[in-house]
């Protein structure tokens, strides 16, 4: 038996191919997420700049297990805290802050950094030549900023650091002192500078000779008391990365999201393909069964092919899916979702469940398709096998309920429970795909009642060409629903999916300037604006408002709702940002005790002008200012905004220091007077540049564009999967109907009138699929929109959807055209020997 199924594999290599595709990239897909997931769980980096300790201290990013947005610093007073704990031999404090060099106004280096001396020990970074700083005036360079500043021992640079720049005496020259541009200053220069009130970012632990770094890592656990956290092993690379863990819950969000609907596809095509090519082989099994081959004995011949094949699928998958998972999170780390550092985990469960599911939807298929032609009797096997295979049974019945009650569920849940938030598209999204296969699985039927709608228009519309492929459509009816089905799937995902990320960035874009009056920005690449900055702007001719502007994230304590944190100048805010008062005074928005929120947003706290309102920062920091102003919501459902003292707010950032500022010109104003003097001001201060209104929505949106980018990436690859599903069903279905085409030939149809009904049979599909596969799709994005914007009607180009149902349809018409042009180009007698 198993023999013969090897010597007839060459007279189906077609399928063979199909199948092993289908499960080849649909392994590695849901191992892909898999490593994806695990890298989001574990979050770990490599040491790099503090690979000459074993142990790290530093900021605990969590707070109340949320994660924290900003850089959380700890108390200087832990070093001498740490230094005492038995097995301790030296605790090393590090501070970092942006220090960037400048050449005429320019930086020479992106990204650069300040540290004291004193942390050169942690990487270690040795000096190459010269000497340590000693002076409040001294510096060390690191090899590369050495190289790209032109400086030498004894040669002075120029360092911009709090939005201010001085001039520096170089001493000293060392290797590189880990991913980012370096400059050493004495530690007391350095406490000086940093924007942290005596806090530290750091502290490295090196043990006494002798002790183990393990044990040692519990002592200073213990001594910390929660103070602070402790790092050892790869996860020591996250003390310089304290946006990791605010990337965690993105990448984890993402992994999981897309590959639950990655898992889902990727049953359905497996099994979809596997079934289809089983069905094809109808006539070889009822022949096997007509000269005496046993039911039992055919079921373990198909199985035992399925399951080689699989493994034969599912091995190179492995090394393809960690590829591909290396790929995606590069995608993300480019686009800055996670830092670079960020290493990839891909451990054996990520492999095990894309394995599992692809060689248990692979033998799952093959049982449920094989066990038709297996079971019948010798005598009827063969007349069967030239029967239209019969579609419906209660078993599939209930699996479509079960998957169309899942989708149709899951939307409910998003209109009517889900708040806005991340996790929103975590319902939205599987909504259209449950509900696309819930419909696949009934596409037969609905298949047939369609034909039978439109019989009349598509006979008048493509005559003779149209009638034909209208017969043969509703004979061969399951036939054309198994090429419906995947499409249905492809329409309802890329429709749903992309067109939730079009609303998505709508929105987004739409509340990022609704209430910006400003027309010009200016920013800061180099750390920062210092106080009398903005001053100075609002001084110059033709300027009628000029505020400073810092964003950040935090949370209002007392509900436990996460906000977005403006911090602005009162100075120059009306004329800057377009707010409508309410209660209070917004010129009140001074100093370290004031906040402003909405009408709405003070009825939801049960808060009222005049009270204090408890906040957490997105560095930890607490703070319970009070309500100076009240102004009207007018912001999309469920965004939440408070504004508060730019000063106040930029404390509690990682940079310190305001980095843009929002500039309204006077009306009449010459603009190229304004843009002139602007420039300026800029080329005065080091690394400004000033921009137009399109940079206040650009800067404001940076993260949501991130997420698009990334969600994109993902939901490619999981169209493209279902794109080469579409591709392998049809190229199946229209090679075993190689003989049907060599039967017209004879009767006297020409190639090109074939051609023409196929034509029609893929247009028929396109819009079968087409219909099946919107009304997937509208069970995401319609409850997505309404939470999102209040609209059940979706946001994105008008273009969009007609690009990928011609997609569907270009699709659909090379898979089937082609291969059937290809196998025409014999003689027509030759094609009908393939019904034998």
């Amino acid at each position: 038996m198993w023999l013969l199924a090897l010597r007839t594999l060459r007279y189906r290599k077609t399928s063979f191919i199909a199948a092993f595709l289908a499960i080849l990239l649909g392994a590695a897909m849901v191992m892909a997420c898999g490593g994806l997931l695990e890298t989001g769980i574990r979050m770990a980096a490599p040491p790099g700049r503090f690979a000459g300790v074993p142990i790290v201290v530093t900021g605990q990013q969590r707070d109340d297990s949320q994660v924290l947005t900003e850089r959380a610093r700890i108390d200087a007073d832990l070093v001498e805290q740490l230094r005492s704990v038995p097995g301790v031999a030296r605790a090393i404090p590090d501070l970092s802050f942006a220090a960037t060099v400048v050449s005429v106004g320019r930086p020479t280096a992106s990204n650069t950094v300040g540290r004291g001396w004193s942390s050169s020990e942690l990487t270690p970074a040795a000096l190459t030549e010269g000497a340590p700083p000693a002076g409040d005036t001294d510096v060390v360079l690191d090899g590369p900023l050495a190289a790209a500043a032109g400086a030498s021992i004894g040669s002075t640079v120029d360092l911009a650091v709090a939005g201010t720049t001085h001039r520096y005496r170089v001493t000293g020259v060392t290797r590189r002192a880990g991913d980012r541009p370096t400059a050493f200053f004495t530690d007391q220069t350095a406490r000086r500078l940093a924007p942290s009130t005596g806090e530290l970012d750091s502290i490295g632990v090196i043990p006494a000779t002798g002790t183990d770094p393990g044990v040692l890592a519990g002592r200073v656990t213990t001594a910390l008391g929660g103070r602070a956290v402790v790092l050892t092993g790869e996860r020591r690379g996250l003390a310089d990365l304290p946006g990791a863990l605010a990337g965690q819950q993105t990448v984890a969000i993402l992994a999981a999201v897309f590959g639950s609907w990655a898992l889902l596809i990727v049953l359905f095509g497996v099994a979809s393909t596997l079934s289809l090519a089983l069905r094809q082989r109808d006539r070889e099994l009822a022949l096997l069964r007509a000269i005496g081959a046993t039911p039992g004995r055919l079921r373990l011949m198909v199985l035992g092919e399925s399951a080689v094949l699989s493994v034969l699928a599912t091995a190179p998958a492995i090394l393809l899916g960690r590829l591909l998972g290396r790929a995606l999170l590069r995608q993300l780390a480019d686009h800055g979702v996670i830092p670079t550092a960020v290493a990839f985990h891909e451990g054996p469960a990520p492999v095990a469940v894309g394995a599992v599911a692809a060689i248990a939807a692979a033998l799952g298929a093959t049982l449920v398709a094989g066990r038709r032609s297996a079971n019948l009797k010798p005598v009827t096997a063969l007349v069967e096998a030239g029967t239209p295979a019969r579609w419906f049974s209660v078993r599939r019945l209930l699996f479509a309920l079960l998957f169309l009650a899942g989708g149709l569920s899951l939307a409910a849940v998003t209109a009517t429970t889900m708040d806005d938030g991340p996790t929103l598209a975590s319902t939205a999204g599987p909504a259209s795909v449950l509900v696309a296969i819930g419909l696949a699985l009934l596409a037969p039927g609905i298949t047939r009642a369609v034909l039978t709608a439109i019989r009349c228009p598509v006979r008048l519309l493509t005559g003779l060409s149209g009638r034909l492929a209208l017969r043969n459509s509703a004979v061969g009816y399951v036939r054309t629903a198994a090429a419906v089905a995947p499409v249905v799937l492809l329409v309802g995902i890329a429709t749903g999916t992309l067109y939730m990320q079009t609303t998505e960035d709508h929105v987004t874009a739409q509340a990022a300037t609704r209430d910006i009056r400003a027309d010009r920005v200016l920013d800061a690449t180099a750390g920062g604006f210092g106080p009398a900055v903005v001053d100075r702007v609002r001084a110059l001719p033709g300027v009628a408002g000029a505020t400073e502007l810092v964003d950040s994230a935090g949370t209002v304590t007392q509900a436990g709702t996460a906000v977005a944190l403006r911090g602005v100048s009162a100075d120059g805010l009306r004329q800057t940002i377009d707010l409508d008062p309410v209660a209070g005074s917004l010129d009140e928005l001074r100093g370290s005790d004031a906040v402003a929120i909405s009408d709405r947003q003070a009825a939801a706290y049960r808060v009222h002008l005049g009270d204090s309102l408890p906040l957490r920062f997105g560095d930890g920091g607490r703070a319970a200012p009070h309500i100076v102003a009240l102004f009207a919501d007018r912001a999309t459902p469920n965004r939440e905004l408070l504004l508060l003292p730019a000063g106040m707010l930029a404390a509690h950032t990682t940079a310190g220091l305001p980095s843009r500022i929002l500039i309204t010109a006077t009306p009449g104003a010459d603009s190229r007077q304004l843009d002139a003097r602007l420039g300026e001001l800029a080329a005065s201060l080091p690394g400004a540049t000033v921009a137009g209104r399109q940079a206040i929505t650009a800067g404001s949106t940076q993260i949501e564009q991130i997420l698009a980018s990334s969600n994109y990436t993902i939901v490619a690859m999981i169209v493209g999967y279902a794109a080469i599903t579409v591709v392998n069903s049809l190229l199946a279905v229209t090679r075993k109907r190689r003989a049907e085409f060599g039967l017209q030939r004879l009767t006297g149809a020409t190639r090109a009138q074939v051609l023409a009904m196929l034509g029609v049979e893929g247009a028929l599909i396109a819009v079968i699929a087409t219909v099946l596969g919107t009304a997937a799709a509208a069970a995401t994005v319609v409850p997505y929109s309404l939470v999102r914007s209040g609209s059940p009607i979706p946001s994105g180009p008008l273009g969009l959807y007609p690009a990928i149902v011609l997609g569907a349809l270009a699709l659909i018409l090379a898979a089937t055209l082609l291969p059937s042009w290809r196998g025409m180009r014999g003689a027509a007698i030759d094609a009908t020997g393939d019904r034998i």
